[in-house]
């Protein structure tokens, strides 16, 4: 059977990134979203490859939307990125529940009954399901820890994570869940953070930027999470798992000295606070690795290049304006 991925939250970093590798595969998705404009997409590929791309201007919290749409274009693989960040779940917090857990309820429900041709949902979860009271000690968190999230956002991942646990009890219809913690990259302008992103690109630009929080965390180059969803999506599975992602473990003064290393002139003009993120910063992931092989990994320098570059270039093309990401 050929393969046809169906995207959910595809105008979003990550989404976009996946988007990417599936186009320069030769699988352009199908992109179900509300609309909007794809400035993300536009920011990693052509308007030929964008043209590629199949949008369905739907909402996942319309169940009959999202099941017309798996039958319209015959799909085979769902990655299901749709969601509000933290910032817009806090600020509304029925909205934040409607797209975050009742369009997961249907993106499962309709997957299911199509479980003869759709094996299974891979979805973003997110380390928002834990707090730092969850790593007392400052050790890993464990593979399969039940967190204690302390934002609505948090409550909502984790109640994705118990959907895809009970769809699997009573239909057995199975699912893999991803934690990343620090997405960064190309793309990536939202959300609380988002920062050292934002940084890169006031590297790129020559401009200062004030990080608002600092200490140690792990860092996903956007690509690589990107073919990390791609893989769970094809590898065979059966069950309902949430796994955790590692990237590269640094503290703050080490991303700023990547940036540094990259544009020199920039250095002394990104700076950090020294308020610290309220989740832990380590994670297990050899249970990941045990099922997919080798995580795609770019190490930190030759991401943070590529990222530098990338804006360098769109800002030059007229792609992004020079204050795009500073406002």
């Amino acid at each position: 059977m050929t393969e046809r991925f169906l995207l959910t939250g595809a105008l979003g970093c990550i989404g976009s990134w996946v988007a990417k590798n599936l186009v320069d595969e030769g699988l352009p998705p199908v992109i179900l979203d509300i609309g909007g404009e794809p400035k993300r997409l536009k920011q990693l590929m052509s308007d030929a490859d964008l043209a590629k791309i199949t949008f369905v201007n739907g909402d996942v919290t319309d169940l009959a939307t999202v099941e017309k749409t798996l039958d319209d274009h015959g799909i085979t693989h769902i990655i299901h990125l749709a969601a509000l960040q933290v910032p817009f779940c806090r600020a509304n917090p029925t909205l934040g529940a409607q797209v975050n857990v009742v369009g997961t309820v249907n993106m499962f429900e309709a997957s299911n009954k199509r479980k003869d041709r759709i094996n299974k949902i891979v979805y973003a979860s997110s380390v928002a399901v834990y707090d730092n009271v969850d790593s007392p000690t400052g050790a890993a968190i464990a593979h399969g820890l039940v967190g204690h999230p302390t934002s609505l956002y948090g409550v909502y991942k984790q109640a994705n994570e118990g959907t895809a646990r009970v769809y699997w009890h009573e239909q057995k219809f199975p699912s893999i869940g991803l934690r990343p913690y620090i997405v960064y990259g190309t793309g990536r302008d939202q959300g609380m953070t988002s920062a050292p992103t934002k940084a890169m690109f006031a590297a790129a630009v020559g401009a200062p930027y004030a990080i608002p929080f600092g200490g140690r965390a792990d860092y996903h180059y956007a690509d690589d999470v990107a073919k990390t969803f791609i893989k769970c999506a094809r590898v065979p599975f059966a069950g309902a798992e949430i796994y955790n992602l590692r990237g590269s473990l640094v503290g703050m003064d080490e991303m700023i000295a990547a940036i540094s290393a990259v544009a020199p002139q920039s250095t002394g003009q990104i700076t950090h606070s020294a308020n610290t993120l309220p989740f832990p910063d380590e994670y297990e992931s050899a249970q990941l690795a045990a099922l997919i092989g080798t995580l795609p990994y770019t190490p930190l320098n030759v991401a943070v290049e590529q990222t530098i570059a990338r804006y360098r270039d769109l800002t030059a093309r007229g792609v992004l304006a020079k204050d795009a990401l500073l406002g």
